[in-house]
């Protein structure tokens, strides 16, 4: 009889039943960023921060971007033929003891059966893949979940990628459904310290980055954590901009506007109209003759100031050619309009991402030989939702904490 799933991911992963907890190890796993080209638009180099996941029984190896912006895990399978998914490691379901065929909401297929597919559009490329069930496991902390095995992947972009696939983190109703969200299998199944997880990003060789599940990292802040609350349906992690700040001067420009936060994405982009105006009142002159006079660039989000230097929000070679980086994107209703905060902003914040409280957590990232920036309180603070007492107190402090560590490793 082929073994369980849930007796295989007790035995691969150490988990064990003993006086009503959960007990797991905790695992680094190394994890790496690249730079992808230059962005014609920006002048700056795009980035990604990716790193291991395993899929199966045995685990086969995935290098993944860790991303907020999308909801489902994709990787390519072996029955991918397109260039994009021959020049990356494939899914061989066949080597797997514990895979099941289910449909693309999550339900079990009878043998012989068909299972689901999807197509998916990632803005200027698209993938298409089964609907599969198997072990995953990433940072030591395993679940069986749903994923999509691609069958066929544009060339564009994905053939350039340097990692594999996308583990999505975005909200649950993003993924194809709960049992396509890693975090809701975690969560579920009560494996994490606590039912959130944490980004720290470095663009410093002498520094490691991280995402950690189940749990803040104090030695990664240099100000108090704030929360704020998500709003809208989009399943993006969405939170309110109050306003834009010049120098902590409010500019008036996006009250009530609503921002993404994208660890998936290397820019800061935003509705046109909106950057239209930003771009007017920079001014930044194409010769840089003004760059040493550009001001920090602020967001007012749950009643702080979350500020940018001009070196992360203006595209600039040598000293003869500077440009604003922040790039237009009109994302139609009901997800949009809307700003995306990519790693440009992250690696200036630390930040936590609570589901169960719908709450996104700030706070001043802290990094080695660096002044930290001074987190600016303006009046009206909106409170955040509190954790709730009855589910926070399924987790113990007992629980595995699974932590993954980013590597940085320049191309």
């Amino acid at each position: 009889m082929t073994q369980s799933i849930t007796t295989v991911l007790l035995a691969c992963c150490g988990f064990f039943m003993a006086r009503g907890h959960r007990q797991g190890t905790s695992h680094t796993v190394p994890l790496t960023r690249r730079t992808l080209g230059m962005d014609i638009v920006t002048k700056q180099h795009k980035l990604a921060y990716f790193g291991e996941i395993q899929v199966g029984t045995p685990p086969q190896t995935f290098s993944v971007v860790y991303d907020t912006g999308s909801g489902n895990l994709i990787v390519p399978s072996t029955g991918c033929a397109s260039e994009a998914c021959v020049k990356h490691a494939r899914f061989d379901r066949g080597k797997s003891q514990t895979t099941q065929t289910i449909t693309c909401e999550g339900q079990p297929v009878t043998w012989g059966a068909f299972g689901g597919a999807v197509t998916i559009n990632f803005g200027t490329g698209h993938i298409t893949g089964d609907c599969l069930q198997d072990n995953i496991c990433m940072g030591g902390a395993c679940a069986a979940g749903g994923f999509i095995a691609s069958t066929e992947e544009s060339l564009q972009p994905f053939a350039s990628f340097k990692f594999d696939g996308v583990l999505g983190l975005a909200l649950s109703s993003m993924a194809q459904s709960l049992d396509f969200s890693i975090m809701d299998r975690f969560t579920s199944k009560q494996l994490l310290k606590q039912p959130f997880f944490s980004v720290f990003l470095s663009e410093q060789d002498d520094e490691t980055s991280e995402i950690t599940f189940g749990d803040v990292v104090p030695d990664h802040m240099a100000s108090k954590l704030f929360w704020v609350p998500v709003g809208g349906t989009s399943g993006y992690w969405e939170v309110k901009i109050e306003d834009i700040t010049f120098n902590e001067k409010p500019q008036k420009i996006c009250q009530d506007c609503r921002v993404a936060v994208d660890t998936g994405t290397s820019m800061l982009a935003g509705p046109t109209d909106t950057i239209g105006k930003l771009r007017r009142l920079l001014d930044v002159k194409s010769d840089c003759s003004n760059y040493d006079q550009l001001p920090k660039l602020g967001f007012i989000i749950g009643g702080h100031i979350l500020s940018l230097n001009p070196r992360d929000y203006v595209g600039k070679q040598g000293q003869s050619y500077c440009t604003v980086s922040l790039m237009n994107l009109d994302i139609p209703p009901p997800r949009g309009p809307i700003f995306i905060f990519g790693i440009p902003f992250l690696q200036r914040y630390y930040s936590v991402y609570d589901e169960p409280n719908r709450r996104v957590g700030f706070a001043v990232a802290r990094h080695k030989g660096q002044q930290p920036e001074v987190l600016v309180e303006v009046a009206g603070a909106q409170e955040a939702p509190k954790p709730s007492p009855s589910f926070l107190a399924r987790y113990n402090s007992n629980a595995s904490v699974a932590k993954v560590q980013l590597q940085k490793a320049l191309e």
